[in-house]
């Protein structure tokens, strides 16, 4: 199987207003940031390399497995909430229904809404305000680790026993770590949730994506 490659960018030195080094991700030192900084957004540009790595990823799930590629603005109606602009719209989607599919969402931020099988999206980053201090190679990480543990099979979604008024998931990749959450399923859209209900796997394991045999992931390029 095609093995992903993260694309290498160069390394940026972003600085502060007194012209020191920003160390992203440890901006604070464990302290409670500054009041201004939560309607703050500086240094934009370093999130654009969630937008090459999400078209990286896009391009080793086409030529490593099973699937169908869509690329259409509508892709964007599958997540939950749809952000007011979008760059670009990518489905990905398994041959077998018991495979959880995956739409990315490029947004101008420069950012990555990810949505994942039936009802979950994921933000890359989730703010991206200064308080916030993301760290974009941790981002980066962990939409590589969402996007793996789906297709490797360590992804499941489940209501909660009844009256099932949650809808959980967990991604779970051995060695690396483990995530879980929960949305009201009153917060989310009825249509959504109904179908839901009937299109989740056994038990909300879904399953793992076929590879490609070799001769047809080289035809793919």
């Amino acid at each position: 199987m095609r093995v992903y490659r993260r694309p290498v960018f160069p390394v940026e030195i972003f600085r502060d207003e007194q012209g020191d080094p920003i160390e992203y991700g440890n901006r604070w030192g464990g302290e409670s940031p500054p009041e201004d900084t939560y309607s703050r957004v500086s240094n934009l540009q370093r999130f654009a390399l969630l937008h090459a790595v999400a078209g990286a990823l896009i391009e080793w799930l086409q030529n490593a497995f099973d699937v169908t590629v869509e690329e259409t603005p509508s892709a964007a109606f599958d997540l939950l909430r749809v952000p007011d602009e979008v760059v670009r719209a990518v489905r990905v989607v398994p041959r077998e229904s018991t495979m959880a599919p995956l739409t990315f969402v490029l947004t101008p931020f420069p950012g990555v809404y990810l949505h994942a099988g039936s009802l979950h999206d994921f933000h890359f980053p989730v703010c991206g305000c200064d308080a916030c201090d993301d760290d974009v190679t941790s981002l980066a990480e962990e939409l590589e680790s969402t996007v793996r543990t789906v297709v490797s099979g360590g992804y499941s979604e489940r209501f909660d026993p009844w009256p099932e008024r949650w809808i959980e998931f967990q991604i779970d990749e051995p060695g690396v770590g483990m995530r879980r959450g929960r949305s009201r399923t009153e917060d989310l859209p009825d249509e959504r949730v109904e179908a839901a209900r009937t299109s989740l796997p056994p038990a909300g394991e879904w399953l793992p994506w076929q590879s490609l045999p070799p001769g047809e992931a080289d035809a793919v390029n």
